[in-house]
């Protein structure tokens, strides 16, 4: 692939537009801007889970990395589907993938019988993180969906990775040996 910024500033936003993949300019505040954004933020936590995952030197967390560090691939690729009206490049295999990956990682775990708060620890606290800005984008991309056809693979993908990011923060503490923040009533 050859060089694609030379020059990191272009100007060409200072009044409040950006430039879409086919050339088109929509307003900053525009639903697929604010679909476009999310889905950047998910993809940069997510790369943050994978470091903290590695730094956990942990060898069962391992294939959580991995598996993490492809979906960042396709967590952009899904930014770049948004960027171009009508484009698609995530598939119902994508979908099918994290469903596959979340079942091995959910039949480790007891049975859910409480809510659980974001913590334990760094690690657990950023997957449930990764997962609520993943549910952002899943609305921002359902938002788009109300005013411009978008792909229904792409909102799948969405909501069965929020959920796996959930198993994910389960996983975690369980491999880790870090009891779980259950919520107390009242």
């Amino acid at each position: 692939m050859g060089k694609r910024l030379s020059k990191i500033y272009t100007r060409t936003g200072d009044k409040g537009e950006t430039g879409l993949g086919d050339g088109s300019r929509v307003p900053k505040t525009h639903p697929r801007v604010e679909a476009m954004g999310s889905v950047d933020e998910l993809n940069s936590i997510v790369g943050l889970v994978v470091e903290e995952l590695l730094m956990e030197d942990e060898e069962a967390l391992q294939p959580v990395a991995d598996f993490l560090r492809s979906l960042q691939h396709r967590i952009f690729d899904l930014g770049g589907e948004l960027s171009i009206p009508g484009f698609e490049i995530v598939t119902a295999d994508h979908v099918k993938a994290i469903e596959t990956a979340l079942d091995d990682l959910n039949q480790h775990l007891p049975p859910l019988e409480n809510f659980i708060l974001p913590g334990g620890s760094r690690l657990i606290a950023n997957c449930h993180m990764a997962r609520a800005i993943c549910r952002r984008a899943e609305r921002n991309v359902a938002a788009l969906a109300e005013v411009e056809t978008v792909n229904t693979a792409a909102m799948e993908f969405l909501n069965r990775l929020s959920d796996y990011l959930f198993v994910v923060a389960r996983s975690c503490a369980r491999i880790t040996g870090v009891a779980e923040v259950l919520w107390q009533k009242g």
